[in-house]
């Protein structure tokens, strides 16, 4: 397993930010240690790289140690996970290309944990400052994991409020996880990774492109149950999280501004587009199928949490004995994947227990959240 995590790893420093593309080579060649050491000929045949593409990538793969490379991130206490870890979040899995493995200062929430993005603009008003903090510290004290980019602005406001809390945090970054930015912000992050995490697809050292923070996105998203706008301008960062949001099956949520700022166009517009109205931390909760606030605590859902249609046909058929999830596929007649994605939200809602061997029975009433 150490074997596979070095080639995981050193693909992603080969092709940083290319998900799409490494998995491509992996399905291809049947493991990514095969693929790393694939001649320049087997590149251009099986891989799909041109000749030139191809010799440039058995220059630079000649040139990285990778055993050095992950002693190095050891050193710098930096942990690197891959898919097939078992600390790897869940809810990432499912997600369309998610990145093959993390590089991660700090320590990941655990699993079955919530988790809401709270993003918008880096030039907000006092205005979504003053709500961005008040949510981060309203959902951390829920029990709740902030999500966010630790960019200038509402995200910055998000994570700080969480931490006023004493809760946990998450920054997803578009650059590598040694490198401080906006450099501003050196404080703030060794915070979230006191008591969170700081995590980025791309390797150590890299540094904040523009088109990495597109990519980064999708994690963003990807790692959370819903994903909150507060303020942003009609193109921006902001909404291109909130539309892959909207791709991965998440729930977008938005908090209404002046129809006069032009940082409230984004979010007003989602509201008209169907988005969940926001004014404060109970409108959170409640789409996340959890209705009472206790400061401080996690919190217990009274009610039956809201299911798409894919998890009441996939809970409709389970009862409190353990099924073999090959059984549910069958008995469902939906498709394998549609339906580990409604068990592993079902486990998420506390409402599915799962048992070794994958099997799978109803819990007799909602876990707390």
């Amino acid at each position: 397993m150490v074997d596979e995590k070095i080639y995981w790893m050193g693909w992603q420093y080969l092709l940083p930010g290319s998900a799409k593309r490494i998995w491509s080579l992996v399905e291809r060649f049947g493991s990514p240690r095969v693929a790393w050491m694939a001649s320049g000929e087997a590149l251009v045949a099986r891989g799909g790289f041109e000749p030139r593409g191809a010799a440039h990538l058995v220059r630079r793969r000649s040139e990285l140690d990778l055993q050095e490379e992950l002693a190095r991130l050891q050193e710098q206490n930096i942990n690197y996970i891959t898919f097939e870890d078992s600390d790897y979040p869940q809810l990432l899995r499912v997600i369309f290309d998610p990145p093959p493995g993390l590089f991660v200062r700090g320590t990941l929430p655990p699993h079955g944990g919530q988790a809401v993005a709270v993003v918008g603009s880096r030039r907000p008003t006092p205005y979504g400052v003053a709500v961005a903090e008040k949510l981060g510290e309203e959902l951390a004290r829920a029990g709740v994991t902030v999500v966010s980019g630790m960019a200038r602005g509402i995200d910055s406001a998000a994570h700080r409020g969480a931490l006023a809390a004493g809760g946990r945090t998450v920054a997803v970054l578009g650059c590598g996880v040694d490198v401080v930015y906006p450099r501003e912000n050196k404080r703030l992050m060794g915070d979230i990774i006191e008591t969170g995490a700081v995590i980025s697809e791309f390797p150590p050292g890299s540094p904040p492109e523009a088109w990495h923070f597109p990519v980064r996105n999708r994690i963003i998203s990807g790692l959370c149950r819903a994903t909150v706008v507060v303020e942003a301008a009609e193109k921006s960062g902001a909404l291109i999280t909130a539309d892959l949001a909207l791709d991965q099956g998440r729930d977008v949520m938005a908090v209404p501004g002046p129809v006069t700022s032009p940082q409230s166009r984004g979010p007003n517009q989602l509201i008209k587009q169907g988005a969940r109205l926001v004014e404060g931390v109970a409108d959170v909760l409640e789409e996340l199928g959890i209705t009472c606030l206790f400061p401080g605590k996690h919190l217990q859902s009274p009610v039956m949490p809201r299911l798409t249609t894919e998890e009441e046909t996939v809970y409709g058929m389970l009862s409190g004995d353990p099924v073999p999830v090959d059984i549910i596929i069958e008995n469902t007649g939906l498709a394998a994947q549609q339906v580990l994605s409604a068990l592993m939200f079902l486990e998420v809602k506390g409402l599915v227990r799962q048992f070794p061997g994958r099997l799978y029975a109803r819990r007799e009433r909602p876990a707390r959240f």
